[in-house]
């Protein structure tokens, strides 16, 4: 018996229809959302030195062996660029990847640096944008991990610890990279116990770690192991071990500094300091 060709529409429509809903809830072992720094403070060098590492890493062997050994061997992965408070742009959306195939060509994504870099350094917003890409997430993971590098202190947008507060509460663990490559000409914004910061105030969740990059030559090695750690929790084989330190409560650390040191910059607005307290500190009231 031949079908009508409306039958036959339909009998792929209903396919496809299944062939989505099967994609939709993929299972995975990971979450994966690794959110990047790319506001002024960092050098167009530094921005190529970033992306290469991540590709790097993401294409490594032991990296791939990582992903492929968990229970169903496959990762949710997915990739964006942020500065100030409302500014957060997507590079590469969730992809899966299973194998080297899959780790090459998330990494080709990579190839270009951004062109322009806003201003300001807004780490909560950064955190409230990666638990909103969770919930678009077709994939659903066994567990879910927001991964933060940056060069400076949250100075924008609602504290740091606020949301970071609400991402631990969900379920999800926040591990830090905090970039401390400029240890001799520190900016207004730096800071040279960025790490104490991280760890403090930024990473959160079971087993959370922070591992601190005091030299570009050590990125590569320490995006590899925080890959590793976060999708096999084993430590990788080899001599390029950057320090890792889990996060734990520091008593007491004041989570405020970024936004202070921001405010009290002379070469800034002091004589209106509420200008740079949430929700005032938004870009669109500071225009004049």
């Amino acid at each position: 018996m031949r079908r009508s060709p409306l039958s036959f529409v339909l009998a792929l429509g209903l396919s496809a229809a299944t062939l989505c809903a099967s994609y939709a809830g993929e299972k995975v072992d990971l979450e994966l959302v690794l959110a990047v720094d790319i506001s002024t403070s960092m050098t167009p060098d530094e921005l190529m030195l970033q992306r290469e590492g991540y590709a790097a890493a993401l294409t490594d062997p032991d990296v791939v062996r990582a992903i492929m050994s968990g229970p169903y061997g496959r990762i949710s992965v997915t990739f964006f660029e942020w500065a100030g408070v409302t500014w957060q742009k997507m590079v590469v959306p969730w992809t899966i990847i299973a194998n080297m195939e899959d780790a090459e060509a998330f990494a080709k994504k990579l190839d270009r640096v951004p062109s322009y870099q806003p201003r300001r350094t807004s780490i909560s917003g950064a955190i409230n944008f990666s638990m909103n890409l969770f919930d678009q997430n077709p994939h659903e993971g066994i567990r879910r991990v927001i991964d933060v590098s940056g060069d400076g202190t949250n100075n924008e947008g609602p504290p740091v610890t606020e949301a970071r507060d609400r991402a631990v509460a969900e379920g999800i663990v926040i591990n830090g990279l905090p970039l401390m490559t400029d240890q001799v000409d520190f900016s207004d914004n730096d800071l040279a116990n960025l790490d104490v910061y991280f760890r403090s105030c930024v990473s959160g969740g079971p087993g959370s770690f922070v591992i601190p990059v005091t030299d570009w030559s050590e990125f590569p090695a320490a995006i590899r192991r925080k890959l590793i750690l976060e999708t096999s929790q084993k430590i990788p084989s080899g001599h390029d071990k950057p320090t890792v330190v889990l996060a734990r409560a520091e008593s007491p650390y004041d989570c405020m500094i970024g936004e202070k040191l921001y405010r009290e910059d002379p070469l800034r607005n002091r004589y209106s300091p509420e200008n740079f307290q949430w929700p005032s500190n938004r870009p669109e009231n500071q225009r004049r």
